[in-house]
């Protein structure tokens, strides 16, 4: 089972960065829970969160919440701000595993691939504490910039947070080669399986009978039979009125 983590940057009395009308703290709980919907659907994959609702946490508590679920790993959602444009991620600058390595660069390729025509800003390092503190393989992500107005713009729509969440969960997927569940085929139902064991007779009609008992057939029972037995015997009288056949027995 792969315990990941998943942390909503900001929340509470920090708002983190905001403008153009937008709050990273709500921007970043949006995402993170699509995050965590959209990996419900894949098998063996167990998805615990730093804060569900608009509450602070220091940046030291978030870092222990994984370290005491001991996670296999920790991604930290966040915007960015400062007057550039696009998406960058960042590991630890200090000593990383490998994995760290590995996982931020599949992950990182399925969000730029997910969101499109957007700046490419790249994979760093950085010295942030949810990054250092945690002991297991941890991402932050920044997607976009709120003080700019096409970022901003983007960040307003519903179907780019889509984009950005498949993004981040495609790629939480593919780095730690995550199935999607599988969903059983239909049972036959008891009542279609019934109505092939009968066949029943509903008598023979002159052609003028037959053509209006299929024109009631479309909206009512007649004379207590199904319509859907009557559909059967009038499309059965029309196929064979050629050859001057009155109705047969309806399946």
């Amino acid at each position: 089972m792969v315990r990941i983590v998943l942390d909503a940057g900001h929340g509470g009395h920090d708002p983190g960065a905001t403008a153009n009308g937008l709050k990273e703290k709500d921007l970043t709980l949006d995402i993170v829970k699509r995050i965590g919907k959209m990996l419900d659907d894949y098998e063996g994959v167990e998805v615990h969160y730093t804060r569900t609702d608009d509450r602070f946490i220091e940046l030291s508590e978030r870092a222990a919440i994984a370290n005491r679920l001991k996670a296999d790993f920790f991604l930290s959602v966040h915007i960015n701000a400062g007057g550039g444009t696009g998406f960058e991620s960042y590991i630890y600058n200090g000593n990383v595993s490998q994995a760290t390595i590995a996982y931020q660069n599949v992950i990182h390729g399925e969000i730029v691939r997910a969101i499109g025509n957007v700046t490419d800003r790249g994979k760093k390092r950085a010295n942030y504490a949810v990054l250092r503190e945690t002991k297991m393989p941890a991402l932050l992500t920044e997607n976009l910039f709120i003080d700019n107005k096409t970022d901003a713009s983007k960040l307003k729509s519903e179907q780019f947070l889509l984009q950005i969440a498949y993004g981040h969960a495609e790629g939480i997927a593919k780095a730690f080669g995550l199935k999607k569940k599988t969903t059983a085929a239909p049972k036959t139902s008891t009542t279609q399986t019934q109505e092939k064991l009968y066949r029943v007779q509903v008598g023979a009609f002159s052609e003028k009978e037959c053509r209006t008992a299929g024109r009631g057939a479309q909206t009512k029972r007649i004379s207590g039979f199904h319509h859907r037995l009557i559909t059967a015997v009038w499309r059965g009288y029309k196929k064979e009125l050629g050859k001057k056949y009155r109705p047969y027995d309806a399946e």
